[in-house]
This record gives C-alpha cells, sequence and structure tokens, in this order.
C-alpha cells in the first residue's frame, strides 16, 4: 500500500508529528548503511541521505545526481527505472530490485533497491520512496561462509567436499589431467607416540610441502584425517608421476622436519587419469593408494588404464 502523509505521521506504530517524523527519518538514515532517497513520480530525486558518495554510489568528485539513472549501471537503469514505474503504479513493491551502481574507479559495487509509491489522504500518488542497500557486506560474508564450508581450517587447503565438486567439474569438462591421492603412513601411531599437536604439525608440513612441488594450476585438498588429494588438470602421465614421486621422496628425507628430531614420515600415493566418471576415477585412485601401502609403503603406484 502507498506510504500516506498528512498532518502526521505513523511510524512504527507510533504517531510523530511532521517535525519529529523529520527528525526521526534523519536519525535513521543517517545510522543506516542504506541509503534512503525520494522521487517524484518520474523518478527525479528529491531527498537522499545519507549522501551517496559515502556507500559508494556516486563518486565523490561527482555532482549530485538529479535521477534515479544517475545511481545505476546504464545496463541496469531500465530495471530500477521499471521496479519505480511499478511502485508507482502499486504494483511489486515488497521486491528487492539488485543492480550495478555507476563506476567508480576500478570497483564495481552491488546494490539492491525497494520501491514503495508516496500518497496524499486522497490517495493521489505524488512519488515514491526507496532503500538503496549496498550488498558488500553481504557478499563478504557469503565469501568467508564459503571459505569456512571449503577450506580445511588447520592446513588452509581445500576440504573433501569442494575436492569432489572441482573433480566433478573436470569430469564434466572432459578437461582430462591426473587425480592424485596421498596418505601419511603410519600416521595414528604418530599420534599415539608424540601427540596430537605433533600429529597437526606433520599434516601442516605435508601441506606445505605439497604447496611447494605442485603446479601453480594444481589443485591441493585435505580430503580425510591423514588423506590428502591432488588435481592435476592436463597434465602428461609422466609429469603428473614425477610431482607425486618428488612429493613421496622429500617427505621421507626430510621427515617433515616436525615436533621431535626422531620422527620418521613418509607417506602412500595413488595416481589416477582422471576420465569420465567421478567415482571411477576416484575408485582408480584409491586402489593404486592400497596398493603402495601393500607394497611396504612409502612409494607411488599409479593406474594407467585408459578412461
Amino acid at each position: 500500500m502507498p506510504i500516506g502523509v498528512g498532518g502526521g505521521r505513523e511510524i512504527m506504530g507510533v504517531n510523530f508529528t511532521p517535525e519529529e517524523g523529520t527528525v526521526l527519518y534523519g536519525l535513521l538514515a543517517e545510522n543506516s548503511t542504506d541509503i534512503i532517497l525520494r522521487t517524484d513520480c518520474s523518478g527525479n530525486l528529491v531527498h537522499g541521505l545519507p549522501t551517496m558518495s559515502a556507500l559508494g554510489l556516486l563518486p565523490p568528485a561527482q555532482s549530485a545526481a538529479r535521477h534515479l539513472r544517475d545511481l545505476v549501471d546504464p545496463d541496469w537503469a531500465d530495471a530500477v527505472e521499471n521496479a519505480h514505474l511499478q511502485a508507482i503504479r502499486g504494483r511489486g513493491m515488497e521486491e528487492w530490485v539488485e543492480f550495478l551502481g555507476p563506476p567508480t574507479g576500478s570497483r564495481r559495487r552491488r546494490f539492491a533497491i525497494q520501491i514503495r509509491s508516496l500518497a496524499e489522504p486522497n490517495e493521489r500518488v505524488y512519488g515514491a520512496i526507496s532503500i538503496v542497500r549496498s550488498l558488500e557486506e553481504r557478499r563478504s560474508f557469503e565469501e568467508k561462509l564459503f571459505a569456512a564450508v571449503m577450506t580445511d581450517p588447520l592446513t588452509g587447503l581445500t576440504n573433501r567436499s569442494a575436492f569432489v565438486s572441482m573433480l566433478q567439474h573436470l569430469v564434466d569438462m572432459e578437461v582430462g589431467g591426473w587425480v592424485a591421492m596421498f596418505d601419511i603412513d603410519h600416521f595414528k601411531a604418530i599420534n599415539m607416540r608424540f601427540g596430537h599437536a605433533a600429529g597437526d604439525e606433520v599434516l601442516i608440513a605435508f601441506a606445505d610441502l605439497v604447496r611447494v612441488v605442485t603446479r601453480k594450476q594444481d589443485i591441493i585438498s585435505r580430503i580425510g584425517g591423514e588423506s590428502f588429494g591432488i588435481l592435476m588438470p592436463r597434465a602428461e602421465a609422466a609429469e603428473a608421476e614425477a610431482i607425486c614421486r618428488d612429493i613421496v621422496e622429500t617427505l621421507a628425507q626430510s621427515g617433515a622436519a616436525a615436533s621431535s628430531g626422531d620422527m620418521t614420515v613418509t607417506a602412500s600415493a595413488g595416481v589416477a587419469r582422471i576420465g569420465k566418471s567421478l567415482d571411477i576415477t576416484i575408485t582408480r585412485a584409491e586402489l593404486a593408494m592400497a596398493v603402495a601401502k601393500a607394497k611396504g609403503r612409502n612409494r607411488v603406484e599409479v593406474d594407467s588404464k585408459p578412461n
């Protein structure tokens, strides 16, 4: 319904005089990250709090905007103007419409607007009031949430869910390449003898080693307690095997340099071609790793079967 104005204003169920309503309106606007706009029926700006440059809706050096279109990237202007028109007509007033603000240097900020019509006591609509909300904080929160859901907190690597999703993408896109599965040998014994803190150091050291040895385009994940996976898109067979052997041999030589000098740390690895099925690809890599363990650990086994 349109927002009515007359001798007083009702805000949050309380009647205010026009002067009181104006003060409260200004207080709410100036202490919010939202922008409150008032426009006439044509979309011309009558009032706006707080300053639109504060949220990056306008460059500070730009003169004051005169119309809603001045606040919107040209490619999004029609959508915002149509939302304003629908609100004036009493339709779609509960909807939020997302849009990009105008270019402000190298940054492109995303906003959402909700618009409601303003009417006199005789129900003649004379304009609209809008809330423009920056979506930057929401995007930052979503990115942090994604990182929390998809990241192993100990090593900083992606976790099993992310690994499976990325492998599925490589399978779907038929990118090709190889996948490797690693297990730290006798990891439970390391935890029992040296403590879980030392075990954590081993995992962190192994993750750091893999980061150094792998290629820039490779994807490394911690997929279980002492298990790691590496996706090597578009790698050749010899290249993938060489990377994995380098990891296993370097780890055996360094012993992971964990908290106790007499700690010996090794890993076993299975390598398989990224095929046409997620399940088959993972199964082949896991079976190859099982063979490496069965043959004495501290080694790499390759499943070179064709797709």
